[in-house]
């Protein structure tokens, strides 16, 4: 086996684990949410405590934390960059239902692919066919019932939340200044830059920082959202994003949703629609139709 394929093989699995791991936030955010934690607090604190546990596992592991100033500069960049999708995101909520948010987020392939042909990197036909499938599925999968009111403000917070996310991929992908740097590192400033923008949000906006955390199961929902859709999906972001490319990466993302909704289905008993298996079954059926042609 050639490198090219193992790192081809690595970049499509933890790619596909990035997008799951994204998709469980319902399993650790939903019950924090319906327990009062409010949404500042939840952000900060799985930041905060992803920055703690990847901390402690670099420091165990002898792992460098060193970086020049040129370097710090793009990594506070990159920090502000997916720190400020989840604002955008969370913000958005409050002008437009939240499925329709995520299928506007899930404009972020496109943004990625429309930013790589501008730096002349030109995605296979296969790509963009695989883009507009799994819009497609996200569409079937997020799109709100009939007769809700949508806000132009909410569509925009939405795409600015898809954008950040792009520039965040591209980045991480193209940027020679911390190519040298581990996805450790890379992972380690971006969430410290992410708990320390949400503290700043939390201080601005008066928000208690320890409002509604008041029980051992809530801490342990904190914990696991720190661990699984923060740190392990940062952390497998970056390394999908460098070996296959942010292209191929976002499609993989199709699995957040899918995941989110199965989580959904399975754990809190919400309806499993016709459009729903529709969707997983196109989102599915794009990422494999990628991945053959990748092979080919």
């Amino acid at each position: 086996m050639t490198q090219n394929i193992r790192n081809t093989i690595i970049g499509f699995t933890v790619g596909i684990l990035a997008g799951a791991s994204y998709g469980l936030n319902p399993l650790f955010g939903k019950p924090l949410l319906d327990g009062g934690v409010p949404v500042l607090s939840m952000l900060f604190f799985r930041y905060a405590i992803s920055v703690a546990i990847l901390g402690v596992w670099m420091l165990c592991r002898h792992e460098s934390f060193r970086v020049n100033v040129r370097e710090l500069r793009l990594l506070i960049v990159l920090g502000c960059l997916f720190a400020s999708s989840s604002v955008f995101l969370f913000e958005s909520y409050r002008f437009i239902p939240s499925g329709l948010a995520t299928t506007f987020v899930y404009l972020y392939p496109v943004f990625v692919a429309l930013i790589m042909v501008c730096l002349r990197v030109y995605p296979k036909w296969q790509i963009w066919v695989s883009i507009l499938a799994t819009i497609v599925g996200v569409v079937l999968l997020s799109w709100p019932s009939a007769g809700v009111q949508i806000h132009w403000l909410g569509i925009v917070l939405a795409a600015m939340s898809a954008l950040s996310y792009a520039v965040y991929l591209v980045i991480v992908n193209r940027s020679q200044r911390i190519r040298h740097i581990s996805e450790h590192q890379l992972t380690f400033y971006a969430l410290v830059v992410g708990a320390i923008a949400f503290l700043a949000y939390l201080l601005i906006d008066g928000t208690p920082v320890l409002q509604g955390i008041d029980t051992t199961s809530k801490v342990l929902n904190l914990i696991g959202l720190a661990i699984f859709p923060t740190m392990i999906a940062m952390l497998t972001i970056a390394i999908s994003t460098r070996m296959i490319g942010p292209t191929k990466t976002s499609v993989l993302g199709a699995f957040e949703p899918v995941t989110a909704i199965l989580i959904g289905t399975l754990v809190f008993s919400e309806p499993l629609t016709l459009n729903i298996i529709a969707g997983i079954v196109i989102c599915i059926a794009a990422v494999m139709f990628m991945i053959i042609s990748e092979k080919n």
